[in-house]
C-alpha cells in the first residue's frame, strides 16, 4: 500500500504510538478531534500494542501493575504499566500522589477508561479507521493487520512510519493489504519533519457525518 492509497476520509483516527509524536502531528494538521487510550503514552515495542489489542485493553492500568519509577519533572512521575510495559509520564502530578501510593488513580483510570470505551466504540461503528504508528517490524505489522481485522467492524488503514537515516519519504511496498509503511528522516523526527507530515496528511479527513 503506498501513501496515495490513504487519501481520503476517515470516521476515526487513532494514534497508536510509540510516543506523543504521531497524536501531536496529527493535532497540528487538524486530524485529532479526540484522545486515543495511548496517545501520551510510551508504547515502545509494537508487540505489547498489539497483545493490548488482542486483549481488548483488559489489565490495562490496573492499580496493582503501576510502579512509580521516577521524577521527570518537578510536577510529574514516570510510571510503568508493568503488563504491558507502557510508560505514563503526563498522567500522575507529585502534589497529589504520594509514592508507592498514587493517590489520583480513581481520576486517571476513569479518563482511560472513558478512552478506551470510545475507542471500541468506534472500532465497531465507524465506516473506515487510519491508524497511525511510529516504529516497528513487518512482522509487528503483519501481526496488526491481523489483530485489527478481528478488532475493526468495517475498513481500516495502517500508516506505520520508521525514522532511519533517510533524507525524504521513502515507501517501503511491504506485501500487506491493510498497511502502508514508509520511513522518515531520524535527524530532527520531532520537529524537522513537519513538511513531510503536511504531505503525507495532505488529502486525509475526518467525516463529518
Amino acid at each position: 500500500m503506498r501513501v496515495a492509497d490513504l487519501k481520503g476520509s476517515y470516521d476515526a483516527i487513532f494514534s497508536l504510538g510509540d510516543l506523543c509524536l504521531a497524536a501531536m502531528k496529527l493535532e497540528k494538521f487538524g486530524l485529532r478531534n479526540y484522545a486515543g487510550p495511548i496517545d501520551w503514552m510510551a508504547t515502545y515495542n509494537l508487540s505489547d500494542v498489539n497483545r493490548l489489542l488482542r486483549n481488548r485493553f483488559a489489565h490495562f492500568m490496573v492499580y496493582n501493575n503501576l510502579v512509580v519509577e521516577d521524577k521527570v519533572s518537578e510536577q510529574l512521575y514516570l510510571v510503568r504499566d508493568t503488563y504491558y510495559d507502557f510508560l505514563s509520564n503526563h498522567d500522575f502530578f507529585t502534589h497529589n500522589n504520594f509514592p508507592p501510593n498514587l493517590e489520583a488513580y480513581p481520576y486517571v483510570k476513569a479518563k482511560y477508561d472513558r478512552r478506551v470505551q470510545r475507542f471500541m466504540e468506534k472500532m465497531l461503528t465507524s465506516r473506515k479507521i487510519l491508524f497511525i504508528r511510529t516504529e516497528g517490524t513487518f512482522e509487528q505489522a503483519k501481526e496488526l493487520q491481523e489483530v485489527l481485522s478481528s478488532l475493526v467492524a468495517h475498513d481500516f488503514r495502517v500508516l506505520l512510519i520508521n525514522h532511519t537515516p533517510v533524507n525524504d519519504i521513502v515507501e517501503l511496498d511491504w506485501p500487506l493489504e491493510k498497511v502502508c509503511s514508509i520511513q522518515l528522516p531520524n535527524a530532527d523526527k520531532w520537529l524537522g519533519n513537519d513538511h513531510l507530515w503536511g504531505q503525507i496528511l495532505s488529502g486525509i479527513h475526518i467525516s463529518t457525518r
